[in-house]
């Protein structure tokens, strides 16, 4: 099983609040680039399409051999609109409780689809069996 340490230094407070870790280390394992994943519910809103793009990085996840979510170490996360930012990431302390990734909040002017709210890349590291 890989070893993962969440480092989040003197200001972690910080780094809770807005749901994220610095860095996490690995060690062992085996990593797994996730392409950027978009919700297919073009209509559907903000959190509905968070919550379709977290099940698909989900069952890729679980696809290639991981667990799920938890295995994912970083994340860049693309929002259409900034002021979604701070839904964001109280969904994504919904999601991860308190073993956050390291993650980057990018505001795009646009999406291929004008309909997409939010699109997210991502890395995972999971057992080598």
């Amino acid at each position: 099983m890989p070893r993962k340490e969440y480092y989040a230094p003197g200001d972690a407070r910080s780094t809770t609040h807005r749901a994220y870790s610095k860095a996490v280390i690995t060690e062992g394992g085996k990593t797994i680039w996730l392409a950027g994943q978009t919700a297919q519910d073009r209509k559907a809103d903000f959190e509905a399409q968070v919550r379709e793009v977290f099940v698909r990085l989900e069952e890729t996840i679980k696809a290639v051999g991981g667990h799920g979510l938890h295995d994912m170490v970083t994340m860049t996360v693309f929002l259409k609109d900034a002021r979604l930012g701070d839904r964001f990431v109280e969904m994504r302390k919904e999601i991860f409780k308190e073993r956050f990734p390291a993650s980057t909040l990018i505001t795009v002017t646009a999406f291929a689809r004008p309909e997409t709210l939010i699109e997210i890349q991502g890395m995972a590291v999971v057992d080598v069996t």
